[in-house]
């Protein structure tokens, strides 16, 4: 039970959680350590730890232990390269071997204690790097990178490898960077380069690749994590701290796995805070995908659904293909604020417009009709017969003059006008460059994002390399899918980040009365009955029906008449989950003879199948609403996960739900409906009246409420069906299952 610790009871779960684990490490909270205030009421961390990593990536000091200058020894590359790097960063760098006397005419120790100096950061060219970081701590080493591999992501006896490594790490006081890591935090990074740059971190460092060469293109790269298998240092602790760098314009991520599902959150809720984007291409979205992740990684992938669900809730935009990770963060790294949502294509071909027009609206682009004076002021330069309402047909002529100029000029001076897209799919010169550059002049003078796709395959054109990747204010992209991918995740991030309000600062600290209600309910290690499950919902204010459970048929008929005919009869049991399959329901009884009929009936059902019941369900009939489910579940990564969708059969058969985790507020369960395919039905169809939107939104709430407070003590809860009634009549749980862990 949450509230029990080895013996010691307290009502207060966040109290349990300190003293069950002790106050967490310094520097959890803004470089203290974390006491009960700090947490939620469910004893989780409401702020994310921010790694002090300056002297990580900006060491004054770097021992290399294991290096060596012997050719043909993968060592001697791997310290010729970190040698290089301390030279460009000012790092002083001592070798560390035991048989060695100088590496590459650099003095060499025999071990981290014979160091002349404290060193900042040791990087581990050892094949087991266990016995090294006892000597680490005692050397007061902040930091260490662990190269080796042959940990959790080969299997049971690595992984049991790893949790030794990551307990002797927990136990130095340093931070790991790996297992299972490589050279890219070393990497060199041109310095030439102005202006938001973007920070990536991976898990794969092969896959950063991409990201890293943006450099090649103009775009400055100022970091680069490679996580490798986590023991220590995770994607999390990267996000935090690249959050808060100011040269940082958006951090781009690959993610294989996620170590900790809270502290992502954190991070992530850390980040939105500060208005940084986090762009993510995270694998695992088939099982074969997910499989692969940890044969490589060695962490839990998640259920790919509440991943996504949680990534969206804050704020961090998830894309599928690495070309996507480039374009999308380098535009969000660059871009300044809109000002308008509306997006305007303009082009020099009425076919390319349409096409890229008809994507654009897809996608979910707002693609405003130019007002008639706008059209009126457009047609002075262009044809008449011409469209000019959005998406813009110059008809090509007008590019090659003055008048080109004058066009683009006009789109961007409308203020319905945030972005304008000049999709050119292939070189046409002298036009094609002189649009180039009167594009290019634009984007200098105005204050709105301009974006060319340049879809020539070809890519050395003059207009292209020199002309718009020359520039740092127009957004060039090859397809126009990677284009529209990233406009819609520019306004998207600026429009959630606009009216973003961490659902951590409203997060519950302490349990309410419910809470203790609830705590005398719960059953450890067993499934509830539907009575007791119910009441479980009453104690939280969720409305069931009129019932009595009953143990005689001559109670039931007693109980009918005070319920009010007809009624429903169910049976009750703590561990009878699928009633209606068995015949354990019978639904408009409207009669005496009829509930006692159903009494013997539903009990001589329930001893042939041998389930055992606390009773029968003599139940309150409601028919009219829209049937819905909202549910609680535990995820291997995020813990309590609260989801709504369709209820009754459908949910099975449409599977139409969206996902939550805890805590969110008010405007993310209106979000939650919102992303259902069946909305419609809430609004009322074919005549039906408007479900109570709001009554649903605060049963919502109250199960959030639920799954924050009881935790870990709650394996699953089923509310099947919800029945939302007419506006301003409320809903109620026909029917709940709860499952005790």
């Amino acid at each position: 039970m949450l509230g029990s610790t080895h013996g010691t009871f307290t009502t207060d779960p966040r109290r349990a959680h300190v003293v069950a684990c002790g106050e967490l490490p310094p520097n959890a909270v803004h470089g203290r350590a974390v006491t009960a205030d700090d947490l939620d009421v469910s004893g989780r961390p409401l702020y994310a730890g921010v790694p002090d990593l300056d002297r990580f990536f900006r060491p004054a000091s770097v021992a290399v232990v294991g290096a060596s200058d012997a050719e043909g020894r993968p060592n001697t590359g791997i310290t010729r390269q970190l040698i290089a790097w301390a030279e460009r960063v000012g790092a002083r760098l001592h070798p560390v071997h035991p048989t060695r006397q100088s590496v590459f005419g650099i003095p060499c120790f025999p071990s981290v204690a014979d160091l002349p100096e404290q060193v900042d950061l040791a990087v581990l060219l050892v094949g087991d790097p266990l016995p090294v970081i006892e000597q680490l701590a005692e050397e007061k080493v902040r930091f260490a990178v662990a190269f080796a591999s042959g940990f959790a992501e080969t299997g049971e006896e690595g992984a049991a490898a790893q949790e030794r490594l990551t307990a002797a790490v927990q136990r130095s006081g340093l931070r790991l960077l790996g297992p299972n890591t490589n050279l890219n935090a070393f990497e060199k990074f041109r310095e030439d380069l102005e202006g938001p740059a973007i920070a990536l971190i991976t898990q794969s460092g092969h896959q950063g690749r991409p990201v890293f060469t943006l450099q090649e293109l103009g775009i400055r790269l100022s970091h680069w994590a490679p996580t490798g298998n986590e023991a220590d240092l995770e994607t999390a602790d990267f996000i935090s701290y690249f959050a808060e760098r100011p040269e940082v314009g958006a951090i781009a991520c690959y993610v294989e796995g996620l170590k900790d599902g809270r502290a992502f959150l954190l991070a992530a809720d850390r980040a939105a805070r500060r208005g940084v984007p986090v762009v993510a291409v995270k694998v695992g979205r088939t099982e074969t995908g997910a499989r692969m992740a940890a044969s490589h990684t060695g962490k839990l992938t998640g259920a790919d659904t509440v991943v996504d669900a949680a990534m969206r809730q804050f704020g961090v935009i998830r894309v599928d293909g690495l070309d996507e990770l480039q374009d999308t963060s380098a535009l969000l790294a660059r871009a300044r604020r809109p000002k308008a949502d509306g997006v305007v294509v303009y082009s020099i071909s009425g076919g390319t417009g349409a096409h890229f027009s008809d994507l654009a609206t897809e996608a979910g682009l707002s693609l405003p009709t130019l007002s008639a004076d706008r059209q009126a002021e457009l047609h002075q330069w262009i044809p008449e017969y011409l469209n000019v309402a959005n998406p813009v047909d110059n008809g090509g002529h007008p590019v090659g003059d003055w008048r080109g100029r004058k066009i683009i000029d006009a789109i961007l001076d409308d203020p319905e006008v945030g972005v304008l897209i000049c999709p050119i799919t292939g070189p046409f010169p002298p036009m094609s460059d002189k649009l180039a550059q009167d594009l290019v002049d634009a984007a200098e003078q105005t204050d709105k994002l301009v974006c060319v796709v340049w879809g020539s395959p070809v890519g050395t054109e003059e207009a292209y390399r020199t002309t718009l990747l020359g520039s740092s204010r127009v957004a060039t992209f090859r397809t126009f899918a990677n284009c529209i991918t990233a406009v819609r995740a520019y306004l998207d991030h600026h429009r959630f980040t606009a009216h973003y309000r961490s659902p951590f600062d409203e997060a519950p600290r302490t349990p309410s009365p419910s809470f203790r209600k609830a705590q005398a309910l719960m059953r450890p290690g067993q499934q509830l009955s539907e009575h007791a499950a119910k009441q479980l919902l009453r104690a939280y204010g969720i409305r069931v029906p009129r019932e009595q459970l009953v143990t005689s048929a001559a109670a039931a008929v007693r109980a009918a008449g005070l319920v009010g005919y007809p009624v429903v009869m169910k049976a009750s049991g703590a561990q009878l989950a699928h009633k209606t399959e068995l015949g354990l329901v019978k639904i408009g009884l409207t009669s005496a003879s009829q509930v006692r009929d159903a009494y013997r009936e539903l009990t001589d059902i329930a001893r042939y199948e041998g389930v055992a019941l606390d009773g029968i369900l003599v139940c309150q009939m409601i028919e009219r609403g829209v049937e819905m489910v909202v549910g609680v579940t535990q995820d291997p990564l995020f813990g309590p996960t609260v989801t709504v969708g369709l209820g009754g059969v459908l949910v099975e058969v449409l599977r139409d739900a969206a996902v939550r985790v805890p805590p969110f507020g008010e405007d993310q369960a209106k979000a939650m409906l919102s992303e259902l395919r069946g909305r419609a039905l809430l609004d009322g169809v074919r005549g039906a009246a408007p479900a109570d939107i709001d009554a649903l939104v605060e049963v919502v709430l109250r199960v959030q409420r639920m799954a924050l407070e009881l935790g870990d003590d709650i394996a699953e809860l089923d509310i099947n069906p919800l029945m939302v009634l007419p506006r301003g009549q409320g809903a109620v749980a026909l029917d709940a299952l709860a499952v005790c862990q």
